[in-house]
């Protein structure tokens, strides 16, 4: 008879049954979970009922949610009714909610109720790196990607699109209601037809339908936006890396030294280009120095964004985009500008003065042309499709021609970008955290919150031992330490 290993049979009575302590080893991630949370102050970080009422039915302690849900989404469970089934069969989450098992509902009742104290929960975390020195807090990338809502494609509008809509269900009631003539005309004094009952019924429907979309135009009227969503109202239409989607503009700021997320946000921009000296201003705060350098693609160029950032003290390294215009003509960066006098200098060695200003968007420029040189020059074909070649300068064009100059010194900084930041993305989609489950901006932005956390936890526990990290953070909060065994 061939021999197998065999367990404990399942009626067998064990007098000394073996400690729950022992289910979960010295190198699980739940031990510093536990240690993590155990020095929290819930109060001070904004948790409800981290102050529980003399009165009433006691509530679940916050700290044992937060442990339940760090821990699910440190294993890709961020369903509410999965970790409920989590709860109740895994060793690990037994162990470290010692045997609590909460309902699906309030497991997420509490990631939507808590969604403001997950900012500086996260703040808190990041505290624990500077401490572990863990940030190199020299450079930071910086860079964006749009995560897909909780609304279907399919309910959500443009004003455009609620028009035509309008205008076919016009169409089909007209196209019902002469079928209803007609049917009427044959039929005169004899007994219903079911069709026509059946027509009418479609005509109420669609004129239901109608009023709807007319109140969605409504909507849109009052408000600044052009788009509409029905499930996620915050939602905007925008393109994603795999096409169009319905979702938002997450944000993140990575260190260089070991690619943990500095500072993050969700925003509904459908670009970066407003988004570098916000990210960068949240990272310096984060890092709590006062000179930065920061690295961002030419998605993030914008010379409003570049200027405040030198007024804060952090040096952008942000490439400008390829120049656009008319194939084959001289690009502005062929006119060299002289600000001594003022002028510019074309490839005809021509000077080029200050004519006047316009406004674009808001913004004054100043227009530099020479017109009479322009008119007897031979390469006037090859700078101008006009009478005249006019260069328009924006007041802070200097901020833009510093930019340029130092993306130039450092293309070894702009080709880091990819390494520093991308995986970051990379690794969240893996975790298939790239669509939100929560609707609605601020919820959006405590859900991605919660998994920026998890992100830097799952690089700390492969950076330090967990003996350590455990015992730091016991140090830091003067708690004692524990240990397995």
């Amino acid at each position: 008879m061939t021999n197998y290993i065999r367990g404990t049979s399942r009626g067998e009575v064990q007098f000394l049954p073996p400690c729950l302590d022992d289910y979960v080893g010295p190198d699980c991630a739940a031990r510093f979970i536990e240690a993590f949370v155990e020095g929290l102050d819930f109060g001070t970080l904004g948790f409800r009922h981290a102050q529980p009422a003399e009165t009433g039915r006691p509530p679940y302690h916050p700290g044992d949610l937060l442990r339940l849900y760090l821990y699910g989404y440190l294993n890709r469970i961020r369903s509410s009714r999965r970790l409920e089934a989590e709860a109740k069969r895994n060793l690990e989450l037994i162990w470290l909610l010692r045997g609590l098992r909460p309902d699906f509902k309030t497991i997420a009742d509490f990631r939507k109720d808590n969604r403001q104290a997950f900012k500086p929960l996260f703040k808190q975390f990041n505290l624990l790196c500077r401490k572990l020195e863990l940030f190199g807090a020299e450079l930071v990338a910086v860079d964006g990607s749009k995560f897909k809502a909780s609304n279907n494609s399919r309910r959500h509008y443009t004003r455009e699109q609620l028009q035509e809509l309008i205008e076919r269900i016009d169409s089909r009631i007209e196209e019902y209601l002469k079928d209803l003539d007609s049917q009427d005309a044959q039929s005169e004094g004899a007994p219903p037809n079911p069709r026509t009952e059946q027509l009418q019924a479609k005509v109420a429907l669609l004129h239901e339908r109608k009023g709807h979309y007319h109140e969605l135009l409504g909507e849109l009227g009052q408000g600044q936006h052009q788009e509409i969503s029905l499930t996620d109202r915050d939602a905007r239409k925008m393109k994603g890396p795999r096409g169009h989607l319905v979702g938002y503009n997450v944000q993140v700021a990575v260190d260089a030294k070991h690619g943990l997320i500095v500072a993050q946000e969700v925003v509904q921009a459908k670009n970066d280009r407003q988004q570098l000296a916000d990210m960068a201003l949240k990272a310096k705060e984060e890092l709590g120095v006062q000179q930065l350098q920061i690295v961002a693609d030419t998605g993030y160029h914008s010379a409003d964004q570049l200027e405040r950032c030198e007024q804060t003290g952090v040096e952008s390294v942000v490439p400008a985009p390829k120049p656009s215009g008319g194939a084959g003509l001289f690009a502005k960066a062929k006119f060299c500008y002289d600000p001594t006098s003022d002028t510019y200098r074309c490839p005809a060695g021509q000077v080029l003065r200050r004519q006047g200003q316009d406004r674009n968007h808001g913004k004054e420029r100043w227009l530099y042309a020479n017109r009479a040189a322009c008119q007897s020059c031979k390469l006037r074909g090859q700078c101008t499709k006009g009478e005249c070649r006019v260069i328009k300068r924006r007041n802070n064009e200097a901020v833009v021609e510093r930019a340029a100059q130092r993306a130039s010194r450092k293309p070894d900084i702009i080709a880091r970008r990819k390494q520093i930041v991308e995986p970051v993305y990379g690794t969240l989609r893996n975790w298939c955290h790239d669509t939100f489950l929560l609707r609605g901006l601020e919820r959006v932005r405590g859900e991605f919150t919660l998994s920026s956390l998890v992100y830097n936890l799952r690089r700390v526990l492969s950076l330090i031992s967990l003996d350590t990290l455990v015992r730091t953070v016991a140090s830091l909060k003067g708690l004692p330490v524990e240990t397995s065994g």
